[in-house]
């Protein structure tokens, strides 16, 4: 069993804000992860809720910052996050780019060198950190949601649908949904899988969606006034390949919220309620 090293604990709405780090076989370096376990747990298992921060983000960034912790609390869900690459690889240039290597693993499987020695998020959240909450903490093994933010969001929605017997639930805030069509995907998936466009098509949630592949109905929100909307993130083009193909989605479109924590914080409440729903139907 992985041993857990607890760097801080915290009550918070009746449950406990904590945070880990242990050492990743998946990833070959330490890693680090936060949990939120609600007050429910004193009776028993509860559905588990992993969300997926975004470029630059750590593991603290989304318990800290959007509030999720009161609707946890009220739902029952136990909350997981992770941090969002490995870090201090000694790859040359790891730290460059603030949209590359350290900050930004873009939760997939590195396939090119030297990359591929470290940058094996897909595994280690679908793997390695799965059985580490399953087997350490009293969370429900079939009872899996995802959401994220920005380049968390692209994870969320590839990883649900890579693997939909893991994840019941899915959502995202401003989710990157094309990468292969834009300027932050395009630079992570040349660098961390090559120049052979087939092989992105497996870590673009439009490609996939277009491929056969499919989830749960689809919750996105998105600011009318972020500034990364026009360039980087393409909620367009995912919404014609739902409608074009049968993929449940409902995407709401807000004025004046823009790509930040704000805008998270403001409907927080919303996505853990949609998972609730759909959690507990399946539980």
């Amino acid at each position: 069993m992985t041993v857990l090293q607890l760097r801080s604990k915290h009550c918070c709405y009746g449950g406990s804000q904590e945070f880990y780090k242990h050492d990743s076989k998946v990833i070959d370096l330490p890693m680090c992860f936060s949990i939120y376990q609600p007050p429910q747990v004193q009776h028993g298992r509860v559905p588990v809720l992993y969300f997926l921060a975004g470029l630059t983000c750590t593991e603290e960034t989304f318990m800290i910052k959007a509030g999720a912790q009161q609707f946890a609390s009220k739902y029952g869900l136990m909350l997981v996050s992770m941090d969002t690459s490995p870090r201090h690889t000694n790859i040359p240039g790891e730290t460059d780019h603030w949209d590359f290597g350290a900050g930004a693993g873009f939760y997939l499987d590195a396939t090119v060198a030297p990359w591929s020695n470290h940058y094996r998020m897909e595994s280690y959240i679908t793997n390695e950190l799965n059985e580490i909450i399953m087997q350490q903490f009293p969370a429900k093994k079939d009872c899996v949601g995802i959401f994220g933010h920005s380049m968390g969001g692209h994870g969320a929605l590839t990883l649900a649908l890579r693997h939909p017997d893991l994840y019941q639930s899915t959502s995202a805030f401003a989710p990157i949904t094309a990468p292969s069509r834009c300027p932050w995907g395009q630079k992570a998936l040349t660098n961390y899988l090559g120049e052979n466009q087939d092989n992105w098509r497996q870590h673009d949630t439009v490609s996939l969606i277009e491929d056969g592949y499919r989830t749960s109905e689809l919750l996105i929100d998105q600011g009318l006034n972020d500034q990364f909307l026009a360039e980087q993130l393409n909620p367009d083009l995912l919404e014609k390949t739902c409608k074009k193909t049968g993929q449940k989605l409902t995407l709401r479109y807000h004025e004046g919220y823009d790509h930040g924590y704000y805008f998270i914080s403001s409907f927080i409440g919303d996505h853990i309620k949609h998972h609730h729903n759909v959690l507990t139907k399946t539980d």
